[in-house]
């Protein structure tokens, strides 16, 4: 286990360290050259993680006295809920570097200095126990990626992050509110012993509200989302991928580690909201994508959609659902992640997003749009890519839990691949093609494509060992739950395979076979 290692720690720190070594360089090319080792080097750093045992709750614990006067402490922690979390932000960093390589030509130590200061906030969310040390984590990423889109976006750039920056400003007083009250209400800022208190229901109401909004807006939640499809399309593209693969994941992670574990009978009372929510994210989200001509803004969009098969897994109470949330959330940061490094690289090419300055590339790029299939395909949940197994498992628990939810997902699913589909034949094979005289993918640029896709298969094809992780805390989250919300009031599905029908059954059974 390492227990004399701070491995957490480490992983924080050790891109403020490389931030710091950036300082007093002046080349570009070494200061890429820097980048890349610092970001090597913290996957290396993580590699404890390893050891990682999914029974045993919290661990890799850090707990020492912050401010005693105030009960603050540094006190860091991974459990099954986020153990994945840390990983993508790890695995997302060096990606980054890479697909900026000549991306980013001006102010080019800077840029690293905000994606290494950009990381090592995300960490410290994904690993605080605190509340006042998550929240110091969660603003201290707002300026770095506010950086990012107004310095190195695109010509609407201002706009794009003044707007994310009120909207997630918004969203985190009302979340300064919630660790407030909680301090009052609990005595503490402890995350775990907060957990063993019971709070009453009107505090949870209220405290839930703060919260939530504070969530549904960095996930982002209709219609708190219009932040986002800017926010994506002005930024450069590692700004998206950082922002898309470890960003979003910040406001989900926040429903799974406060607010079921904290307000649980507030979270039960407004499920069927947030269920109402999410099915209206998955399907305005694909509506409105398939309307898009900008291929970045299409995938933006896409997003919305995605997260909110997420937020809705989570919501269902179900533990197929929540699992399919988690792998869903380590599913989109991978393939999306990957696809704004594709369109990226694709603008380095063509100078443009519109999918009609950047068709016929089957012939004359065949490995660029080998890849591009790979992820459009993994985007809409194909069979034997990742983003199937987490999508069937919410599929199962929203039809255990209603037949109407169920059925009002399906045309999601359906847009998923009517918009991903129309984008992909029209780059592929579309005329007049403008990719006659384009180079296809670099030894740089397969490096950044290649991991991902490993990943893409690994998780499609073989998903038990991340199931494994993430299966006993899943389990500690619903059973708390379920403890102490009011069973009446909770939308558990508890007569579920009663009356089912074959097709709902079916699915069932698909998805215990994913499991196993």
């Amino acid at each position: 286990m390492y227990p004399d290692i701070p491995v957490l720690s480490i992983l924080i720190f050790l891109p403020l360290a490389a931030a710091a070594l950036l300082l007093p360089l002046r080349d570009d090319e070494t200061v890429r050259r820097v980048s890349l080792a610092a970001s090597l080097a913290g996957l290396a750093a993580g590699w404890p993680l390893i050891a990682f045992n999914p029974d045993a709750g919290f661990q890799f614990v850090e707990r020492m006295t912050w401010v005693a006067r105030w009960g603050l402490e540094y006190h860091l922690a991974v459990d099954g809920i986020s153990i994945l979390m840390v990983w993508l932000t790890l695995f997302t960093l060096p990606l980054c570097v890479l697909c900026s390589w000549t991306y980013i030509g001006k102010r080019v130590k800077e840029f690293h200095i905000c994606l290494l200061l950009m990381t090592s906030a995300c960490i410290g969310v994904f690993t605080a126990m605190d509340l006042v040390l998550f929240y110091v984590f969660w603003e201290a990423m707002l300026i770095p990626m506010y950086l990012l889109i107004a310095v190195w976006g695109g010509a609407e750039r201002r706009y794009a992050s003044i707007k994310f920056f009120l909207y997630t400003l918004a969203g985190s007083t009302l979340l300064l509110v919630a660790i407030v009250a909680f301090r009052i209400a609990g005595g503490t800022f402890s995350i775990p012993d907060l957990m063993q208190q019971t709070f009453g229901f009107r505090f949870q109401y209220w405290a839930f509200l703060a919260m939530a909004l504070a969530f549904a807006i960095k996930v982002p939640m209709f219609p708190f989302h219009t932040w986002l499809p800017a926010a994506h399309v002005q930024a450069p593209s590692a700004g998206s991928v950082i922002l898309a693969a470890v960003l979003l994941k910040m406001g989900t992670y926040g429903f799974l580690r406060f607010c079921l574990p904290l307000t649980p009978e507030a979270s039960v009372h407004f499920a069927p909201l947030m269920i109402g929510v999410s099915v209206v994210s998955i399907l305005y989200g694909g509506a409105v994508a398939l309307g898009q001509t900008d291929i970045k803004k299409l995938v933006a969009y896409s997003s919305v959609a995605h997260m909110g098969f997420v937020t809705l897994g989570i919501f269902l109470f179900q533990k197929s659902g929540v699992q399919g949330a988690l792998l869903q959330m380590l599913n989109h940061g991978i393939v999306t992640g990957a696809m704004f490094m594709m369109i990226g690289a694709l603008y380095e090419r063509s100078h443009s997003r519109e999918v009609a300055d950047n068709m016929g590339m089957g012939k004359y790029l065949p490995a660029f749009m080998f890849f591009w299939g790979l992820y459009a395909l993994a985007s809409f949940g194909f069979p034997g890519t990742n983003g199937f197994v987490g999508e069937v498992l919410v599929f199962v628990a929203a039809f255990q839990q209603s037949l109407t939810v169920g059925a009002l997902i399906v045309p999601g699913a359906l847009l998923s691949a009517a918009y991903m589909f129309r984008v992909s034949l029209r780059m592929a094979w579309g005329s007049p093609s403008t990719a006659r005289t384009w180079n296809d993918l670099n030894r740089r640029e397969w490096t950044y494509l290649l991991l991902p896709a490993v990943l893409v298969l690994w998780i499609g094809l073989a998903p038990a060992p991340f199931l494994r992780l993430i299966d006993p805390s899943v389990d500690r989250l619903l059973a708390d739950l379920r403890g102490r919300a009011p069973v009446k009031e909770a939308p558990l599905a508890q007569d579920a395979h009663r009356h089912e029908p074959p097709a709902v059954l079916a699915s069932a059974a698909i998805a215990k076979e994913v499991r196993q």
